[in-house]
């Protein structure tokens, strides 16, 4: 199966969200990586078929997917930033309703929900209505009802917003569990949840696709661009104003730094190796103004 984006742009009024976008996707986890505004949202809706490329196109093994219309839908499970769902509905009727709007015949629905359900840890609720949920628990009901039709192209918008770390590890573990033989693209700008379950990972920024990779191959770009070094910690800030800081911690009255930088910062800094964390701080230190190192006393 090959996903393929054939110079996808999509422009809002005088705003371009997703500009010139080239790349080929096979079976595989995707993790699409980028800020708040990055475009990402826009083009996951655009491979859904939900908004329309203002030019360029997208293929499914060199149809296109607007010509494919129901066909490519069938296909398709989808997961957006905010699913909807009633909260009177318990988890099993809310399954055995979002199958039905996909046309799963009432038999089938009902041992493919149960499934699910089981799958997503979710079979001892099954009858407890979605509004006495926590936010895990709903993110969780939010895969089962993205995978109802077996779909070959599952797309998950920001599905760990809000998640506590548990319940982050959880849905890692289920995704690696869902891959097999499908495309998953799964957007965040929360490095942790793709950095151990992606095998290639998209980094966009303002739109355009800046680098693509393996976490290896992305992290490898940054040799020599990580240092760990020893600061008072009266001249935290100053350094935190210069460097981009990605960990500190203290050590006695001075700090120790990990700072991402292509050149040393001081003469003794020790160069470390470089993670995806780092490449997303070094690439996205310009999307917000610098803030005070939080936990430091002067």
């Amino acid at each position: 199966m090959k996903l393929e984006l054939n110079k996808l742009t999509k422009r809002f009024s005088a705003k371009t969200a997703v500009e010139d976008m080239n790349i080929t996707i096979n079976s595989g986890v995707y993790g699409l990586l980028g800020a708040n505004g990055a475009g990402k949202t826009t083009l996951m809706r655009m491979i859904c078929g939900v908004l329309a490329p203002s030019s360029g196109s997208i293929t499914l093994n060199g149809a296109d997917i607007a010509e494919m219309g129901e066909q490519y839908r069938d296909l398709l499970g989808y997961l957006p930033q905010n699913f909807g769902y009633y909260p009177d509905f318990t988890a099993e009727e809310f399954l055995l309703y979002v199958a039905a709007l996909k046309g799963i015949p009432p038999r089938n629905a009902k041992l493919k929900a149960n499934d699910l359900l089981q799958t997503v840890a979710l079979s001892d609720v099954a009858r407890k209505k979605i509004r006495t949920f926590s936010g895990g628990m709903k993110q969780r009901l939010g895969i089962a009802q993205s995978m109802l039709n077996d779909p070959r192209i599952v797309v998950l918008d920001e599905p760990t917003a809000g998640l506590d770390p548990k319940e982050r590890v959880r849905f890692r573990n289920l995704i690696s569990d869902l891959a097999k033989d499908k495309i998953i693209i799964l957007s965040t700008h929360i490095v942790s949840d793709v950095e151990y379950i992606a095998d290639q990972i998209l980094v966009m920024k303002k739109g355009r696709l800046l680098m693509t990779g393996t976490v290896e191959e992305l992290t490898s770009s940054m040799e020599n661009c990580v240092w760990n070094c020893l600061v008072p910690a009266r001249e935290a800030d100053s350094w935190n104003d210069k460097y981009c800081i990605s960990n500190l911690k203290h050590e006695g009255n001075h700090l120790e730094l990990r700072i991402v930088s292509k050149e040393r910062p001081l003469p003794d800094a020790v160069p470390v190796a470089p993670t995806l964390e780092d490449l997303y701080l070094y690439y996205f230190q310009d999307e917000s103004p610098a803030k005070p190192l939080k936990g430091v006393s002067l």
